[in-house]
């Protein structure tokens, strides 16, 4: 496989080079650099899977949480939109603790507070406790998040596309297998909420494993180099910037970054409206729950082998406009069925916004290639995710307001179909050919 993805990222090799691992590592012995090599792709699939289990397995057993914890309705609302409020906010501070610590030590850390979260929010005892250990587990997941795109850029340069579909596809996995197995678990442990939710944090647990020997590692593509240190044309560090942290980027000032940033937040806002309330949508037009749940099963499931496909193909573009134009097409005429045909063609709307919700590794995609050092993928990833993520927050609350009001799904459904209009036009601008590096460059 991994001679099968040399060299496809054509895109990626036009671009100015960076300093790959094997140019980081080249004094190593040969066997020693594929072994780590192999230890990053196990640790990157691994930490894909544990960036949303921590969500999905509480929205399968919230009823269970809240009435076992006496938790109101309105508490239950608010816990719904604290993962994008958590990943906007510390998302924010993944590029400054990389810098300091390395990127693997930042990753290592966020898969044991994932762990040490998700044992201690079961038995925390009360809401506030609850909450607070959740706030500890989505803190891991934010910096993760964050950090992903530039462990990808930094050690596989020239498989951008393949690794990123990787890591995409470990992450739609992990997301619908904790949606589909956690109320069975828990019933295989007995019937209690608090072993079927902490159960996941064995899982945290083993991905923190491969990341231990990448920190202990000195003079590799995961070092503090990976984030600090700037790429000439040849390849390695100019003379200029050796031991000196480069001054960071004026990354509000390039108009793709901000294109990306809000392509994200609409794609973000769509897949949390769709996991929040597309069940329901299907329920109140006459379709069993079982068969509701199964709908949004599929819509998930939809994004694991799309999320290893798209990536790649963006790679092989110039542009990845005509990409972001088709997912867009899809998400319209779903929303479309939705609102004439929502019980007769569920199965059909079910996949074309299964579809449409692969913006999400798409977005990963470009962030590698809009940036061309190290320094600026973890920029642009933090901005990004976090602008994105807090643009994300109001769109399912919005939602269930607009449901409320109004008394049925018409209005909510012509707001997801409208916001996916501005979330095609940003994806083209956001798919344009250049850097945000060169764009701030030429704004100061």
């Amino acid at each position: 496989m991994m001679a099968g993805m040399t060299g496809e990222e054509t895109r990626t090799a036009m671009s100015p080079p960076i300093r790959s691992s094997a140019q980081d590592a080249e004094l190593q012995p040969p066997a020693t650099r594929a072994w780590m090599t192999r230890v990053v792709i196990i640790g990157i699939v691994l930490t894909a899977l544990n960036l949303r289990p921590a969500i999905t397995s509480l929205g399968a057993l919230l009823e269970e949480v809240r009435d076992g914890l006496g938790m109101s309705g309105s508490f239950a609302g608010l816990l719904t939109s604290v993962p994008p409020l958590c990943f906007a906010v510390f998302g924010v501070m993944a590029p400054r603790l990389a810098r300091r610590f390395g990127p693997a030590a930042v990753v290592c850390a966020g898969m044991v507070a994932i762990a040490a979260g998700l044992a201690i929010r079961p038995f925390a005892g009360n809401t506030a406790g609850f909450l607070v250990a959740s706030a500890l587990a989505l803190m891991g997941i934010a910096v993760s998040n964050v950090l992903m795109p530039v462990i990808v850029k930094r050690w596989f340069p020239d498989r951008v596309g393949s690794m990123t579909g990787l890591y995409s596809m470990a992450l739609a996995l992990g997301t619908a297998a904790a949606a589909a197995v956690t109320v069975p678990m828990t019933r295989a442990l007995g019937g209690s909420w608090h072993a079927g939710l902490a159960v996941w944090a064995g899982l945290a647990a083993v991905a923190v494993l491969p990341w231990i020997p990448l920190v202990r590692a000195r003079g590799t593509a995961l070092s503090r180099d990976a984030v600090s240190a700037p790429a000439s044309a040849h390849g390695v560090p100019s003379p200029s910037g050796a031991g000196q942290e480069p001054s960071p980027l004026r990354i509000t000032r390039s108009r793709t970054a901000w294109a990306l940033a809000v392509f994200f937040g609409l794609q973000a806002t769509a897949a949390y409206i769709t996991m929040g309330w597309m069940a329901q949508i299907f329920r109140d037009a006459g379709v069993p729950a079982g068969t509701a749940g199964l709908l949004l099963a599929v819509t998930m499931v939809m994004g694991v082998p799309l999320a290893f496909v798209i990536p790649r193909l963006a790679t092989r573009l110039p542009h990845q406009g005509p990409i972001v134009v088709a997912l867009g097409v899809c998400g319209l005429v779903g929303y479309a069925g939705l609102y004439l045909a929502p019980a007769g063609g569920a199965w059909a709307w079910a996949l074309l916004l299964g579809i449409a919700n692969c913006a999400f590794p798409l977005a990963l995609t470009m962030v590698g290639m809009r940036a061309r050092t190290g320094a600026g993928v973890a920029q642009l990833s933090a901005f990004a995710q976090s602008t994105g993520y807090l643009i994300s927050i109001p769109g399912p609350l919005l939602v269930g307001v607009l449901y409320q009001h109004s008394g049925g799904w018409g209005l909510p459904i012509a707001l997801m179909a409208g916001l996916m209009i501005p979330q095609i036009v940003v994806g083209i601008l956001a798919g344009r050919d250049r850097t945000v590096e060169d764009e701030a460059a030429r704004r100061r």
